[in-house]
């Protein structure tokens, strides 16, 4: 079963097919990661309820904690208002980065001039 066509109109792909997923923790806010998804990631993901992407670099599909056991259970999923952008708020079982660490975005703060 496809996608739903009218969440499907919606997205607005990279050329590529893709459309990036931000990925937050559902009770604190805290950003997890980045990762990619077309329409077939997309639906096994909402018709799951398990975080599924798909892998630039592999070439194929991937469930979040299927090999590490680092699971993201989603609560909610949301389209921006330009249609080219989701935000999945998950439950968040162990690291979300492939590195083991929490999230992918703590190697280190950039230098930021404020003005």
């Amino acid at each position: 079963m496809p996608l739903d066509p009218v969440i499907a109109a919606r997205l607005k792909r990279t050329a590529d097919g893709l459309v990036p997923a931000v990925v937050q923790q559902y009770d604190t806010g805290e950003v997890l990661m980045l990762a990619w998804m077309d329409d077939e990631a997309l639906h096994r993901t909402l018709t799951t309820g398990r975080a599924t992407y798909w892998s630039r670099s592999r070439g194929s599909y991937w469930v979040k904690g299927d090999t590490s056991g680092h699971v993201q259970h989603v609560r909610s999923a949301a389209l921006d208002c330009d249609g080219d952008t989701l935000l999945l708020k998950v439950d968040q079982v162990g690291a979300a980065c492939h590195t083991g660490d929490r999230t992918c975005f703590d190697a280190g703060e950039l230098p930021v001039t404020r003005g």
